[in-house]
């Protein structure tokens, strides 16, 4: 059985990608991030690095419980191979907040490449497409807070 494809919203999330890939807001470099300094050698800290350079959008454009996940894939030397491609993001969310995590989701990606791969590393990953989540939970403390004292 084959699942249709919903090609206007990955063409739109695919084009809202590279709009803020090239966009001037990679001016400002949130001080929060890390760029990975030390060789990675495996998937756990690849994921790890890319987490860790990425700054969620301030407050008054975020979304409680916001996900974004984008498809990458790297060359040998721990670059970006080709165009990332967001496959998800939470279906209720506004344009405003999507476009505001795309941009952030693009900005760590800036900031990260390339990383620091291991040669055994970058052989085994080079080319291979990996998935990352990207969740924001930073108002949902505030939001399970809300519900029980309107209660």
């Amino acid at each position: 059985m084959t699942m249709p494809i919903s090609r206007p919203v990955i063409c739109t999330a695919v084009a809202a990608v590279a709009l803020a890939i090239g966009a001037s807001a990679f001016a400002q470099e949130p001080n929060e991030a890390k760029k990975p300094a030390a060789p990675l050698n495996t998937i756990a800290e690849v994921f790890a690095a890319l987490e860790a350079c990425w700054v969620p959008p301030a407050l008054e454009q975020a979304r409680a419980g916001m996900q974004i996940t984008v498809q990458l894939s790297f060359k040998r030397n721990g670059e970006i191979l080709g165009k990332p491609r967001i496959t998800y993001e939470t279906p209720n969310a506004s344009d405003d907040e999507r476009q505001s995590y795309r941009v952030a989701v693009a900005q760590a990606l800036r900031r990260c490449m390339p990383l620091p791969f291991t040669d055994a590393l970058g052989n085994a990953l080079a080319g291979r497409p990996l998935t990352m989540r990207f969740i924001d939970n930073r108002k949902l403390k505030q939001a399970g807070t809300a519900d029980v004292t309107e209660s």
